[in-house]
């Protein structure tokens, strides 16, 4: 009787291994790459940009930077804080080069639509706890937009990305003191913005949900990291 032997299970590449192989052009190598990282650099150049679509072309033009300069990646940092940095520095030369544009009176100022946080619905099918759901989720979000840029990117980049203080100041080339600083200040922005519309909102929309409401928007607070 022939013995069936386990295949040993095949581990995910590492940094080196996505580069090297990302220089000597492999697709797969690059796939990987973005597949890894596509979520995070999404979400770091809308917490600058507060556009979906210019974050989305932000993120694509970081990634075609990066990869033509693979070559330079030492290994000081993870692959991930490497492309986040320069795509924090894209987001933020978009940024720059709009308030020009809007200074000279080039482009209108309009406001865009918010989707940064994505939580899960709730799994019940209960509508109208999925309703209070999405609107205490819009708040959190235009909560976020409405932050001043340098701490909007840290809160983004610390609670919404899940950051260490560490990564977060090599990525935006502060120190960490100054992260920690700005993050104590984003949330009570935050917490104000929704301590001032939350509750009229859902008491207009579920008069007869005060209980339930409450309940979901300590959870949101709690996973954002903002409950007292």
């Amino acid at each position: 009787m022939t013995a069936i032997v386990a295949k040993p299970a095949e581990t995910e590449p590492d940094d080196a291994e996505l580069v090297a192989r990302a220089l000597a052009r492999d697709r797969d190598a690059f796939r990987t790459i973005m597949k890894r990282n596509n979520q995070r650099l999404y979400r770091l150049a809308r917490g600058v940009l507060r556009d979906a679509a210019e974050a989305e072309d932000a993120v694509q033009e970081a990634y075609v930077r990066a990869f033509a300069h693979l070559d330079g990646f030492r290994g000081g940092s993870s692959l991930s804080t490497w492309l986040s940095r320069i795509t924090i520095n894209e987001a933020l030369g978009r940024l720059r080069r709009k308030k020009r544009r809007e200074g000279a009176g080039l482009v209108p100022v309009e406001a865009s639509e918010a989707e940064i946080i994505k939580f899960p619905l709730s799994p019940d099918g209960d509508p109208e706890r999925t309703m209070a759901q999405r609107q205490i989720l819009q708040l959190v979000e235009q909560a976020t937009d409405s932050l001043p840029e340098i701490f909007r990117a840290v809160f983004v980049a610390r609670v919404i990305e899940g950051m260490s203080v560490e990564e977060t100041a090599e990525v935006l080339d502060i120190r960490p003191q100054t992260v920690k600083t700005r993050l104590h200040r984003a949330r009570a922005l935050v917490r104000k913005e929704l301590d001032a519309r939350i509750g009229p909102v859902m008491l207009d929309a579920f008069p007869f949900a005060g209980r339930r409401c409450d309940r979901l928007t300590a959870a949101v607070m709690e996973r954002l990291g903002l409950a007292e």
